[in-house]
């Protein structure tokens, strides 16, 4: 007879295993300890098998006799249930083993190994956090409204760039997650036109000769750390990008020569950038060489030498100095640079673009480019360098600014 409710709150554990037929292969087991079991018998391919479909009362009568017959329904079709059960377990424990965050560490190691700047990876880590909502999620399971709401928090506190920079990241990792046969379909590119459009924000840059001049001797006068106003002096000649510079090292440097040869894994552009030295730059690696030389950072941070500089140390100085963020950027000094040279006529705007390690949009011709102008480069540079000394010697009078 099938079971009841009554008849299973009955039942009371005997001395040996029993089992209570329901019906259609269902049956309760009862253990020696009192625990009561719901089971399906089944034969499959001529063998004799059963499924555990849960325990009595966290399972009760009416939902084990569902899950009984969603088990028949897999045999109708051809299918054993216990495979399937195994199945959907290794399924689940692979969404779980591939979240969102597991899948982007390990797309952010893959891109280390490849040679990801320092930067970069700091960036790239830094851009996860921002998405901590999403990083629990199953990566194959994330929908583009999951991905929407993560962004549209940080839109919600006028972040509108780092929205934008979030899902290029994101689109990344899914993109990823497909490739390794992990996910199914990239759900950022869905919402490229659902985030707000930043204004674009140029970095603050001096323009005016004169005020070029001032800067320079303001400078020249800095009473801060020595390495600071060094640094700050090196910038406006090398016209590198900040990063590329604070985390300089020794051993890139061929002062016999003239020459600082950067490494490609720490070029924006993937690409090794050799910079030519003026010899007003050289005397400043000569006075920073007596202070930090002869290995490691030439810009070590104050407190230990084992990191480069800070990436706010020169931008804090100009502050210091009196100059608000509007005013200038150690970044802003590539664009001053940039300016002034083309402004000038000398020099060949290709000559230019490969001193600021700009790259060329015709990947055949960047090949063919990249040991052109090295010469016109050698004396551009040192033009350069004459000519910021022309400025900083032609101010009449010398800025008078407030230290913070």
């Amino acid at each position: 007879m099938a079971l009841t409710d009554m008849k299973i709150r009955n039942i009371r554990p005997a001395d040996k295993v029993t089992q209570h037929t329901d019906g259609r292969g269902l049956y309760l087991e009862v253990q020696l300890s009192g625990s009561k079991l719901w089971r399906y018998k089944y034969r499959y391919m001529g063998k004799q098998k059963r499924l555990a479909l849960g325990r009595y009362p966290d399972v009760g009568l009416s939902e084990a006799r569902k899950r009984r017959d969603d088990a028949r329904s897999m045999l109708d079709a051809g299918r054993d249930p216990l495979v399937e059960r195994k199945r959907e377990k290794l399924v689940a424990a692979f969404s779980a083993a591939n979240t969102f965050v597991e899948i982007a560490r390990e797309y952010i190691d893959k891109r280390v190994a490849e040679g990801q700047s320092q930067a970069t990876t700091q960036k790239a880590n830094w851009l996860l956090e921002q998405l901590r909502p999403i990083w629990t999620f199953p990566v194959a399971d994330i929908k583009p409204v999951d991905l929407l709401a993560a962004l549209k928090r940080i839109e919600a506190q006028g972040k509108y760039e780092t929205a934008r920079r979030c899902r290029s990241f994101a689109g990344r990792v899914f993109r990823y997650a497909v490739a390794t046969g992990r996910g199914e379909t990239d759900p950022s590119s869905i919402l490229r036109g659902a985030l707000v459009v930043p204004k674009v924000k140029h970095h603050a840059a001096i323009l005016d000769p004169k005020e070029m001049g001032e800067l320079l001797r303001a400078m020249d006068a800095y009473t801060g750390h020595a390495i600071t106003r060094l640094a700050m002096q090196v910038s406006p000649h090398v016209m590198t990008r900040p990063g590329e510079l604070r985390m300089a090292e020794w051993s890139e440097f061929d002062l016999d020569n003239a020459v600082w040869k950067i490494p490609a894994e720490r070029m924006k552009m993937r690409r090794p950038h050799e910079v030519p030295l003026s010899r007003q730059v050289l005397a400043y690696f000569e006075e920073l060489f007596a202070l930090t030389g002869p290995g490691g950072f030439v810009f070590p941070a104050f407190h230990t030498w084992r990191r480069p500089m800070s990436e706010n140390t020169v931008n804090q100085a100009f502050r210091r100095m009196g100059y608000a963020t509007g005013e200038v950027t150690a970044h802003g000094l590539r664009t001053t640079a940039s300016t002034f040279l083309n402004e000038s006529g000398k020099w060949s705007p290709d000559a230019i673009e490969r001193s600021l390690a700009h790259a060329d949009a015709n990947s055949v011709r960047a090949v063919y480019n990249r040991g052109r102008y090295w010469q016109e480069r050698v004396a551009m540079h040192q033009w350069w360098s004459d000519h910021l000394d022309m400025l900083r010697d032609d101010a009449k009078i010398l800025p008078i600014r407030k230290s913070a």
